[in-house]
């Protein structure tokens, strides 16, 4: 049996905790909640700690953790150190784990979106254009999200933030070439879909094994704008499955909840507004630090105010005297480090300052010292009370760390700028080995590479911020490319740059960014930066495309297509712009349009394997057979794991009749992607040629299982019941199609037909008229609709 006696660790974090001084009344609150069953109208299910930059926010929640550690909860801590719920659940998942909960599907399903969304970041993954027939309200809006699968807009992020559910809802099927299975493409475009159901259900079975599970969210000022609203949506609605009732959720940061979406839920959450410590509270810490000397600690109260932070700083360097308090010229970083008597410590304390976030080998670029030496100042600085350590790296608290970059900044002006300068050649010199092997646009959809191009930016931006400027205006319009994600970090570079090297332009262009990224998306700030360009910017021409990009996910094709022209008077050559027009003219039935598009991708392109096999794909669907065929088979020879060329041409014979080639190239492309939705879906096709209404049912009921909110799909299989006589069943198909696609108007012409076939004659031709009102020259509806008031008639 293993030992009974705590761990080293665990004597440490009891002495360290036995040494926390204030917040009295909001840890009795909390603990006085854990000790309220979840069914007493008195308990809270949400705390949320609110209060200025180093007020304490974050040591009170690691408090409230162990307050509730000790009442025998499951417990998970997260910061601002993860960047989506993906990787929010990704941590409460490792946390747990190391409590001996294993959460193994969620681990499980984590480790696929990881995967797969690698995969849609370097392979740039694609998608095909809409496959009905016709275009209608529903295909159109999903014929937009074509456009970032076909090389314009990289998966990573764009997908997520452009579409919403109602949207990716009626879409999943123009997903589905890129994709290995439903399940992919939603752990990629939506992951918070597939991993919350997954969490909750695992959450339900672990609270029956704890007295309570605590999820403590913290910095909720950076994380909130993708945490609060998920949150909200898991502890007020039922989307996602049931929350147990023993969860107790702590959320920190520096404003108060958002009254809008929370303030009628305001009886099962508890606000712990935060201020400066008290005289008392402050003394108390002074005191347990071992500062009694009432001239020290009167100078340490007048200096920090009572911020917590910075009476932590202080307490830490174990003042013995006043000394020369008095001097007023000293500033707030000298009395930070007032008596840190080591000077080499001090200048280190100062230049470790000045990156963002700190590893030992970019610390070691910032003192410039040798290595053995930097080696022991790193350590020494890993335990300053103002420096946090989140995934390896050191930060300095916010309230610190301004003031150091002022001194500084101030100090020597011409030693400010050489510092930065070597920061930023560093890290040029990473991020050029960072990319040894990957071509040009594998650099950008490498998360490790552009942290790197953020840094040297930074660095770069507080070196000379007017020269600066225009090259990281430049990688903020290349980050569009990669979604919402990747651009955020850079306007919100420009933001900290501006602010911390006092240039104002850098600042407000920062600003401005965030605020048009809020209120319009990538549309709204690329509008921003074209609105503001002086005409002779090289980016100008990428940057109308991503606008025409986002605008056409928008729904907005019309507006879409004028982007794409200016994008091309600029620059003629351009294959982005080119094949974005292509896909949005074929999303709205123009396909000749889109074929011409193609015709000069591939001119321009012609070593892109996806190129010929998208404009495959258009003559297709523009009923081309025999160029179809010619340009799939040859997409196919460049690259025989297409499995979308495979299918698409499969779909190409089995429209001209070729039944068994068809079935053959559906079997190629299942192979090579098994739970492929749209190639089993358009087999039984195949199998409705051949008579074969059981395999016509079979690939029909595995393809919806896969894709459940497929409209093309659900009214595919509506139509094998229908033609089998089981008209009720198929009523259901139809309505759930409809519920997807309202447009969809041959969902109503069949769901017309089923309900005639019901005795339902008057429901019938009234969904056969609203077919034919969504599409006038539909022969089949024609058809039905004068057989049906023929046989009322008789």
């Amino acid at each position: 049996m293993g030992s009974t006696r705590p761990s080293m660790q665990e004597l440490i974090g009891r002495r360290r905790r036995a040494g926390f001084v204030g917040r009295a009344e909001e840890r009795a609150a909390f603990r006085r909640n854990l000790s309220l069953p979840p069914e007493d109208e008195r308990h809270r299910f949400l705390f949320h700690v609110h209060g200025d930059a180093g007020v304490g926010k974050t040591r009170l929640v690691r408090e409230l953790e162990q307050i509730a550690r000790e009442a025998g909860a499951l417990t998970a801590y997260v910061d601002e150190g993860v960047a989506g719920v993906a990787e929010a659940l990704a941590v409460m998942a490792r946390q747990f784990a190391a409590q001996g909960r294993r959460f193994k599907e969620l681990e499980r399903l984590l480790a696929a979106h990881r995967e797969r969304r690698h995969e849609a970041e370097t392979a740039l993954a694609t998608v095909g254009p809409e496959e009905r027939e016709g275009p209608s309200a529903g295909s159109l809006a999903v014929a937009r999200a074509a456009q970032v699968g076909l090389g314009m807009v990289p998966v990573a992020g764009a997908f997520a933030a452009a579409l919403d559910t109602d949207r990716l809802a009626q879409g999943a099927d123009r997903l589905r070439a890129r994709f290995r299975s439903q399940e992919d493409a939603q752990l990629v475009l939506s992951p918070e879909r597939v991993l919350t159901p997954v969490l909750l259900t695992e959450l339900a079975a672990a609270a029956d094994g704890v007295p309570w599970i605590v999820l403590l969210l913290d910095t909720y000022e950076r994380t909130g704008p993708f945490l609060d609203p998920w949150l909200h949506d898991v502890m007020t609605t039922d989307r996602h499955g049931a929350l147990p009732a023993n969860v107790v959720v702590v959320t920190s940061g520096q404003h108060p909840f958002d009254t809008a979406r929370w303030g009628s839920f305001a009886d099962f959450r508890t606000d712990l507004p935060l201020g400066p410590f008290t005289e008392e509270e402050a003394r108390g810490l002074l005191a347990d630090k071992g500062v009694r000397d009432e001239p020290v600690v009167a100078e340490v109260l007048r200096l920090t105010g009572g911020l917590p932070v910075l009476v932590s700083t202080l307490a830490e360097s174990g003042p013995v005297g006043a000394g020369d308090v008095g001097d007023p010229s000293a500033t707030a970083v000298d009395r930070f480090l007032k008596w840190e008597r080591d000077p080499v410590r001090r200048a280190a304390a100062l230049a470790g300052a000045l990156p963002r976030r700190l590893d030992e080998d970019v610390f070691r670029f910032a003192v410039d010292c040798p290595e053995e030496q930097a080696d022991a100042l790193f350590a020494w600085l890993r335990g300053m009370p103002f420096v946090s350590e989140r995934g390896g790296l050191l930060q300095y608290h916010d309230v610190v760390r301004a003031p150091m970059l002022r001194l500084q900044r101030l100090r020597s002006p011409q030693g400010w700028t050489e510092r930065h300068t070597r920061l930023a050649e560093a890290y040029g010199r990473r991020r050029t080995e960072a990319g040894t092997g990957l071509r040009p646009d594998e650099l950008w959809a490498d998360a490790g590479w552009r942290d790197l191009r953020l840094g040297e930016s930074y660095h770069l931006l507080c070196a000379r911020p007017r020269a600066a400027l225009a090259g990281a205006l430049a990688d903020v319009v290349t980050a569009c490319g990669y979604g919402d994600d990747a651009v955020r970090p850079w306007v919100r570079l420009l933001a900290e740059a501006g602010e911390d090297s006092a240039a104002e332009a850098v600042r407000a262009w920062g600003d401005d960014l965030s605020g048009a990224l809020a209120g319009g998306g990538l549309a709204g700030l690329l509008g921003l930066l074209l609105g503001r360009a002086r005409g002779d910017e090289p980016w100008r021409a990428t940057a109308w495309a991503l606008r025409a990009d986002a605008l056409a996910r928008d729904g907005a094709p019309e507006r879409a297509l004028e982007e794409y022209e200016h994008a091309l008077a600029l620059d003629p050559a351009l294959v982005r712009a080119h094949r974005g027009r292509a896909v949005t003219r074929g999303a709205t039935g123009d396909y000749e349009g889109a074929l011409a598009d193609l015709d000069r991708v591939l001119e321009l392109e012609p070593d892109n394997p996806w190129n010929v096999i998208l404009r495959g794909e258009h003559h297709r669907l523009a009923r081309h057979h025999d160029e179809a065929v010619a340009d799939l088979t040859e997409g196919i020879r460049r690259d025989p794991t297409s499995e979308f060329a495979w299918a698409s041409r499969g779909a190409a014979h089995e429209r001209h009749g070729d039944l068994d080639t068809a079935l053959a190239d559906f079997e190629r492309a299942l192979g090579l992607k098994p739970d492929y939705a749209w190639a089993l879906a358009r087999r039984s096709r195949v199998w409705r040629g051949l008579g074969d209404p059981a395999r016509r049912l079979a690939d029909l009921d595995r393809a919806l299982a896969l894709q459940p909110d497929w409209a093309w799909g659900r009214c595919e299989r509506g139509d094998a019941l229908r033609v089998t006589g089981r008209d009720e069943e198929a009523l259901a198909d139809y309505d759930r199609a409809l519920e997807l696609d309202p447009g969809y108007a041959y969902a109503y012409a069949s769901r017309g037909v089923s309900l005639s076939n019901l005795g339902r004659h008057e429901e019938g031709l009234a969904d056969l008229d609203r077919a034919l009102a969504l599409q006038p020259d539909y022969p089949w509806a024609l058809e039905h609709r004068a057989a049906i008031r023929q046989r009322v008639t008789l």
